[in-house]
């Protein structure tokens, strides 16, 4: 069977390969189909897609939204099969962007005030800043503590710095997020739904309501699922009518975690898909 990863990341946000490379590593992985989906950005899409045509593996355009949910803060939709050159969008994107700069170069600032209180050298915005091709993100961050050995790991820099020296971030409401993702031909779904809750009961509401409003699917394979998470996220999509699908979110840096295989519980097949097309066939 066929490998999939719908949920990888590029340099054009906080991935750490450029689109090419991702390619070239689901191609060697023997993953069939990937989508590229970056935070606020569309940005590698094309590159990604003229990678894919030499190596003879297919990438799906999409992108990753940050959106508020009632009370809950940092929701990530996924948007599947977009029309990713659509130019409203992508000046909303940019949008999002330049606000999610704004906010980077306020964690360096409070960074750098725990590491002079901590007699450490200062890390530099213009280094960090080189590193993020399409959107600022905290990993990018992270990899310039662990460069300047502030940080062993990702999540030490997270756990040490980013976290401690966090500054909260704008996001596009549920509703905007599908709305847009639909205007745009696009199949929205929800990532990860373990980072809404733990609580399984709570999730279900949650999803309920959601599916009341126009989510059409959910990430059930993914790399924060514990064990039996998978089908209980899947038949609750079954339930009540949403596509599933799943993803490493991979970023490059991740210990342990792995395109395609995630933390090493992921074996996606490109089955996964058929539900996808079935919806995209009855629009």
């Amino acid at each position: 069977m066929k490998l999939v990863d719908l949920h990888i990341h590029s340099t054009f946000s906080d991935g750490i390969y450029k689109p090419y490379e991702i390619v070239k590593i689901a191609a060697a992985a023997d993953i069939a189909i990937i989508a590229i989906a970056d935070h606020d950005s569309t940005g590698g899409v094309n590159e990604a897609l003229a990678a894919a045509e030499e190596v003879g593996i297919t990438v799906i355009p999409a992108v990753e939204l940050s959106v508020e949910y009632e009370n809950y803060h940092d929701v990530h939709i996924l948007g599947y099969f977009i029309d990713h050159n659509d130019q409203q969008f992508n000046d909303k994107l940019l949008f999002f962007r330049e606000r999610r700069e704004t906010r980077g170069l306020k964690v360096i600032a409070n960074i750098n005030r725990k590491l002079q209180s901590e007699g450490k050298q200062p890390i530099d915005s213009k280094e960090i800043l080189a590193l993020a091709e399409g959107s600022l993100g905290r990993p990018h961050i992270a990899r310039i503590l662990i460069e300047k050995g502030l940080a062993a790991t990702m999540q030490d820099a997270f756990n040490a710095y980013l976290q401690p020296c966090n500054v909260p971030k704008e996001y596009f409401t549920f509703t905007a997020a599908i709305d847009e993702i639909h205007r745009i031909g696009g199949i929205a779904v929800l990532a990860h739904p373990q980072s809404i809750s733990r609580d399984r009961c709570e999730i279900v509401s949650v999803i309920t309501a959601m599916a009341g409003k126009g989510l059409d699917g959910i990430e059930a394979f993914n790399s924060m699922g514990l064990e039996g998470d998978d089908s209980f996220l899947a038949k609750m999509a079954e339930s009540l009518d949403l596509i599933v699908t799943g993803g490493s979110d991979f970023h490059g840096g991740e210990e342990g975690l792995v395109m395609g295989r995630g933390r090493g519980n992921l074996y996606l097949t490109a089955d996964l898909l058929q539900r996808i097309l079935e919806m995209r066939c009855r629009e």
